[in-house]
């Protein structure tokens, strides 16, 4: 997913920002497919499918929704989906003739259609989701063309297909999809879905194949170019949202929204303004950051630097990173002498020999990304990577005029605040209400999240965990840093 299986193993899930293609429009004649939320079941992790007594269930729910549109008309099916522990909202969609279900994560970060095919045959992950059979579709076309997607945290393998997609009412014809013939990895063995539908654009799409959404458009399945989500985060509540292909549900937002242009196409990227926390500037993206909207990642992204400091202030702890307190107690006060001498911060750890380059490339702890579409690995510079955290850190520290004594200290606090490697970072359930609010700027306008907006809760009663809603997420130039 775009960015996507990353930040703690079984949150691929969507949590998005603002939704780009997001136009007014009446209720009649969207598509609809229902988002119905789920309890966490730790018995069924590995079980992605409805047993029949579910499947009876599901059935009245559906029958007994048709219509709940505004204004009362509702000519598409309502398709549950199920929410698995606030992170994975998927929904069911169909292949091929008469249509094989699979649930699948509608993805705005990558842009493929990929389910696990009967020819997946080495693969554990297969055993526990449905398979594509072609052999038992009727409008099933070959293709053949090999594929490989590579995630943040999983990779699939496989072939390409051509058949008939079937979402709600809506048939979209000939689609070109991937059969996942392998699927390595414990990422998609703990999914609750059987594969991804990517929303994103063509640019980005492996083997240049046609997207879902392109074709919906292309073959007038729809009678405005729009899709949007909504998303329920209310446990107490049956649905967990839906997805719109055609407008917006006006029953489900309050105002007007917010436009801002999509900059790059690939993922749905826009420009945004500066992070506030408690209404002061974090400094990093004072001068604006790029951004995407992707439905494909569960909690909010962005460079370790900022990503550390937000979490150091809402009280969220990670693990203690050696190589930052190390460079923290020998070069700090090195680097804040360099600092006040006016000396070109990018250039600052390479004349102190921590780095070898001078400031042409971001920092990257390597941080398996699918924003670029591949894999980047761990280097041998982590001494580097701390000291370029550590000056941004610094030269925001010495803009609010604090004492040096003071700026070690924060600094070296930081260092404790490091996420883990996977990015996930814990805070205390209990003090949610003293935690403060964090605020993104996103088309002049800016948009406050209160701590029980950006802190993932997971489980219930007792052993419920809270996770911070921000992991770090490092992306290389040109394509990066992104949020």
């Amino acid at each position: 997913m775009g960015t996507a299986l990353r930040a703690f193993i079984p949150f691929l899930a969507l949590s998005v920002l603002v939704l780009p293609l997001v136009l007014p429009a009446s209720a009649e004649g969207l598509i609809r497919i229902g988002l119905k939320k789920k309890p966490l079941d730790e018995n069924s992790r590995l079980a992605g499918h409805l047993s029949s007594k579910e499947g009876e269930l599901l059935k009245s729910w559906r029958n007994g929704r048709r219509g709940g549109l505004s204004d009362g008309s509702d000519p598409s099916d309502i398709i549950s989906l199920k929410n698995y522990m606030n992170a994975q909202y998927f929904g069911e969609i169909g292949i091929g003739t008469p249509p094989q279900k699979f649930t699948v994560i509608f993805d705005t970060g990558s842009s493929n259609l990929w389910v696990p095919s009967a020819k997946c045959y080495f693969s554990i992950a297969c055993l526990f989701h449905s398979k594509y059979r072609s052999s038992r579709s009727s409008t099933y076309q070959k293709n053949g063309k090999s594929a490989a997607i590579h995630y943040g945290t999983g990779s699939i393998v496989g072939f390409f297909s051509e058949d008939n997609v079937e979402l709600g009412d809506l048939v979209v014809k000939g689609q070109e999809f991937i059969e996942a013939t392998r699927e390595p990895g414990v990422t998609f063995l703990a999914a609750k879905f059987d594969g991804i539908l990517g929303l994103g654009f063509k640019e980005i799409s492996v083997g240049n194949a046609v997207p879902v959404w392109y074709n919906i458009v292309e073959q007038g399945l729809v009678k405005d170019p729009v899709f949007s989500f909504w998303l329920n985060r209310k446990a107490v509540d049956g649905e967990g949202g839906e997805i719109v292909f055609g407008g917006v549900d006006p029953a489900h937002h309050k105002g007007e929204h917010t436009y801002v242009p999509v900059t790059q196409k690939g993922y749905w990227q826009f420009d945004m303004g500066d992070v506030l926390v408690r209404g002061q500037s974090t400094g990093f993206c004072s001068g604006g950051c790029a951004a995407i909207a992707d439905s494909g990642t569960s909690l909010i992204a962005g460079p370790t630097t900022i990503i550390t400091e937000i979490n150091q202030k809402i009280g969220a702890a990670g693990v203690v990173s050696q190589e930052c307190k190390t460079v923290v107690s020998q070069y700090g006060q090195q680097i804040l002498d360099l600092l006040l001498s006016e000396t070109q911060p990018k250039k600052i750890c390479s004349q102190i020999g921590l780095c070898a380059f001078d400031g042409t490339r971001g920092v990257s702890i390597g941080i398996e990304s699918v924003v670029s579409n591949g894999k980047s690995s761990v280097g041998s510079d982590v001494m580097c990577n701390a000291c370029e955290m550590a000056v941004v850190w610094m030269q925001n520290q010495l803009k609010q005029n604090q004492t040096q004594e003071a700026i070690l200290n924060y600094i070296n606090d930081l260092c404790e605040r490091l996420p883990s490697p996977m990015g996930e970072s814990a805070v205390d359930c209990s003090v949610l209400s003293s935690m403060p609010s964090i605020t993104f700027t996103i088309g002049g306008k800016t948009f406050d999240l209160t701590p029980e907006q950006y802190v993932l809760k997971v489980g219930e009663g007792p052993a419920t965990q809270c996770i911070s809603g921000f992991t770090a997420m490092d992306m290389p130039p040109p394509r990066g840093p992104l949020w």
